[in-house]
């Protein structure tokens, strides 16, 4: 079946299979969180973006064959309530952004850096660090070397806009990381796994930078 990201809380996961990767959404909790399961198909190594809620329904999808590692993308609670079951079931290792590592109550086992690379199998995840959402969030980019670049972006990146922010210095940092570090280095063509709702591209959006900026929302 053809892969939409479109997803919803009870319902079963939406599958995008590519040449080197499997990449299954699922959405948990009362929030409506985006979790994915990425699968490297050489060697059937697995890692989990966001152990969001509902640990019984991930650990469904991780299966039989194991976990490696959980990544959270921030320090958002709703991106890591089931972080601890979910790592006390398959003893993965934690991977967080540095500076958002003490606001995880589970302990990160690797502290992750902008241009960090996080390996499993054949696949590699390079992290990019945005600050103003959170002061440690990450984004992670699959460069997929048969097909379009593939970013899962937390909560800095949404359709229609970037993450939520408070301060003017807070919007300024995520948007101006988010133009410099996405969208300027990235083709139109890549797709966007965010933390919440629908996925997107770079090319879908990238036209409304400019309202983005005025609005500054």
């Amino acid at each position: 079946m053809t892969y939409t990201g479109d997803v919803r809380v009870g319902g079963p996961a939406d599958v995008h299979e590519l040449p080197r990767l499997i990449i299954s959404k699922l959405a948990v909790g009362p929030y409506d969180n985006n979790s994915y399961l990425l699968r490297c198909r050489e060697t059937g190594e697995q890692v989990l973006i966001d152990a969001a809620a509902e640990p019984e329904r991930l650990l469904a999808l991780v299966g039989e064959s194991g976990l490696g590692a959980v990544i959270t993308t921030h320090q958002h609670g709703d991106h890591w309530q089931a972080l601890g079951d979910v790592v006390a079931a398959t003893g993965a290792t934690t991977f967080a952004g540095r500076r958002d590592a003490e606001g995880i109550p589970v302990a990160t086992d690797v502290l992750v850096d902008d241009g960090d690379d996080i390996t499993f199998g054949a696949i590699t995840l390079t992290a990019v660090h945005l600050v103003g959402h959170t002061p440690g969030s990450i984004a992670l980019v699959y460069d997929d070397p048969e097909g379009q670049p593939q970013v899962f972006t937390g909560d800095c990146l949404f359709p229609g806009g970037i993450g939520r922010t408070t301060l003017p210095d807070e919007f300024d940092s995520l948007y101006t990381g988010v133009v410099s570090k996405l969208f300027d280095r990235l083709p139109d063509e890549t797709w966007v796994y965010p933390g919440h709702g629908r996925d997107t591209t770079l090319g879908a959006e990238r036209p409304d930078l400019p309202e983005w900026a005025a609005r500054r929302w």
